[in-house]
């Protein structure tokens, strides 16, 4: 793995709507976070939804930055599964060594949003981010890496058990016609490496965190239960999550959630 680099830490799902959302992934079974205000600079707002290790994270824009330039990108064509965040021990450092590979990385960034403690005190959570320049996603992607300076404000343990059991991330998805090429770019971002497992191939993050993996639309949509149409045919499209016992698959704001216990 590249400097730094510990692993799956987040994915991020772009919604228009984020009361609607946290409706929506409420009604899956999910315990949702009190909405985040991001540091003004960030412009945006979010509810998490909180597991062992690692959690997902609904994410809308409330005021236009440049910092928040891509989302809105992403979210003048549709809603759904943006990017994905890997656990970085320190940005700064991280940010140097793939520029001294030659990559244009930005960042890091730095800021933080207030969180409200079950004992009626606040917390603040503080973050640093870089990033990989677009010419590094797979299958449209985004990646970043975000270190955690407030963990015990992120991981709080009244929010890490949830109606459907979920304790983990296993798999986010990505919907590509060429997932070998995907898999081979998103690894050598990363310095991850690719198995393959039936049509699908999956590039490992990091011991004992989810894998990303690539296949084309129709296999995430059988996977998935559900008709490819509502998937995109190039782009984040799914997340397999860990639970205890089988439960049918959602689908919540573009994205397909499967449920595995395996």
């Amino acid at each position: 793995m590249l400097p730094t680099l510990k692993g799956l830490d987040h994915l991020v799902v772009a919604v228009r709507d984020l009361d609607a959302a946290a409706a929506a992934w409420t009604a899956l079974g999910f315990t949702l976070s009190p909405r985040g205000l991001h540091s003004a600079h960030v412009g945006s707002a979010n509810h998490t939804m909180m597991f062992g290790e690692d959690y997902l994270e609904l994410l809308a824009v409330l005021v236009p930055q440049p910092h928040n330039q891509a989302l809105r990108d992403f979210l003048a064509q549709r809603e759904g599964l943006e990017r994905a965040a890997f656990h970085t021990t320190d940005a700064a450092a991280g940010a140097e060594a793939l520029r001294a590979r030659g990559v244009d990385s930005v960042g890091p960034l730095h800021f933080g949003r207030p969180v409200p403690m079950p004992d009626g005190t606040e917390a603040e959570a503080r973050f640093s981010v870089f990033r990989w320049p677009p010419s590094s996603y797979a299958a449209g992607l985004g990646i970043f890496a975000c270190q955690h300076h407030t963990p015990e404000a992120v991981w709080v343990p009244s929010l890490q058990s949830h109606a459907n059991g979920v304790t983990r991330i296993r798999r986010a998805l990505a919907a590509t016609d060429d997932p070998a090429g995907a898999a081979a770019r998103l690894a050598a971002a990363i310095d991850g490496t690719v198995r393959h497992d039936g049509a699908f191939h999956l590039v490992a993050t990091g011991p004992g965190r989810a894998e990303i993996g690539f296949a084309p639309r129709d296999e995430i949509a059988r996977l998935a239960q559900c008709s490819a149409s509502v998937l995109p045919r190039e782009g984040g499209a799914a997340i397999v999550l860990g639970t205890p016992a089988p439960r049918p698959p959602g689908f919540a704001t573009g994205v397909a959630v499967i449920f595995d216990p395996a």
